[in-house]
């Protein structure tokens, strides 16, 4: 999908729906916000880079489309509030919640893990989307329906996909995922999450300290091929509309069979 289109993209009840996707400016995140929005949502898109945001904003207002933004750091709590408080000022409810902001590691394994790299990874990868989830669950269930998708990853799925501090803030991710699925689940709200393999995304990873080339090359040769953004895409907004109304629970990969080998 070039930066001149919006694919069609066939999601039935997302028409007119009040969407967040966060990362929402690059990766991802911008190619689910796309197709949410050629989906007829209304879309905010949140992100820390602003520039990246706006220009996913116009991308989907020249489609024909509604969107806003939210610029800001997830793991301020105030932020959190702006993304959820933005969509229900809006828009007037919230009916999907994309939590795909993420960041990677360094592919340090656990004696070279440092604390700031640590803190940094959980509180992006896992607090933010546990803060949003809190968040927008009142207004979910206020509605009587919602859908929540989360980013988890292979990493979430085994134990040397990644660096340890990505590995365990991943399958904290998987953790909420079933969780919130499990105790919400007669509410009209469902919780899923997909698992990607490799993809080509703006994010790269230097080796750290105790991952050499050697280490790297294997994990990299177990990706296999590597999925374009909308790939991903097209699995998050298909569990994000009606087509999926009974799937609940659910961590899907999305990896070219990765986690099948």
């Amino acid at each position: 999908m070039t930066d001149a289109q919006v694919a069609p993209t066939p999601a039935p009840g997302l028409r007119n729906a009040s969407a967040v996707v966060t990362g929402g400016g690059s990766g991802i995140g911008r190619a689910t916000a796309l197709r949410l929005a050629a989906a007829g949502a209304r879309v905010v898109v949140a992100d820390i880079e602003g520039r990246a945001a706006e220009r996913v904003r116009a991308q989907i207002e020249a489609a024909g489309s509604t969107a806003v933004t939210v610029v800001g750091d997830l793991g301020d709590q105030a932020v959190v509030d702006a993304v959820v408080g933005t969509a229900v000022e809006r828009f007037g409810r919230l009916d999907v919640l994309v939590n795909n902001a993420g960041v990677m590691d360094d592919m340090s394994a656990t004696a070279d893990v440092t604390d700031a790299m640590w803190e940094r990874l959980l509180t992006v990868n896992l607090t933010a989307p546990f803060r949003l989830t809190r968040a927008a669950l009142p207004v979910m269930l206020a509605q009587g329906s919602g859908a929540i998708v989360n980013t988890a990853s292979e990493a979430s799925l085994r134990g040397s996909a990644a660096g340890t501090a990505y590995t365990v803030s991943k399958w904290g991710v998987a953790g909420l995922t079933l969780s919130t699925a499990v105790m919400y689940r007669d509410t009209g709200i469902r919780i899923n999450a997909v698992a990607p393999g490799g993809t080509r995304t703006n994010i790269a990873v230097a080796p750290g300290p105790g991952r050499g080339p050697r280490a790297v090359g294997a994990h990299r040769a177990a990706v296999g091929r590597v999925a374009e953004a909308d790939e991903l895409a097209a699995a998050i907004v298909f569990l994000a509309s009606d087509a999926a109304s009974n799937i609940n629970g659910v961590v899907l990969p999305v990896d070219n069979g990765w986690s099948a080998v």
